[in-house]
């Protein structure tokens, strides 16, 4: 089994900066494609940001040209930075990632969360 864990997460002011950070470890062969989601209050769970194992991107309308996915492979990490917070970016951020192990098994796995809250 693998786990993520995220981390990073706080209260800032409209325009301010945060930068969130997955962490995988356990039974890991190979990390696939890993993702940012998240889910505010009352709303479905979004897709925030992706990346593959060789590090194409695709965001959301709604955070282009403010949030940046990026990822480590070596320390098995993903991060987004996330600039010009807003208040509608307050959620529930977390993390996913489809896993190979090293028996050739493969998994869809989700952190446990982190909380962002936007608000002056």
């Amino acid at each position: 089994q693998a786990q993520l864990v995220e981390s990073g997460g706080g209260l800032v002011q409209p325009g301010g900066s945060l930068r969130l950070a997955c962490a995988a470890s356990g039974n890991i062969f190979i990390i696939n494609n890993m993702a940012w989601y998240r889910q505010a209050t009352g709303k479905r769970r979004e897709l925030v940001a992706s990346i593959t194992s060789d590090f194409g991107t695709n965001y959301a309308e709604s955070v282009k040209g403010r949030f940046a996915i990026s990822r480590d492979n070596a320390k098995n990490t993903m991060y987004l930075q996330m600039n010009s917070l807003k208040p509608e970016d307050t959620a529930v951020y977390y993390c996913n990632a489809q896993i190979i192990d090293s028996g050739f098994s493969r998994g869809d796995y989700w952190g446990q969360g982190t909380q962002v809250t936007v608000s002056s």
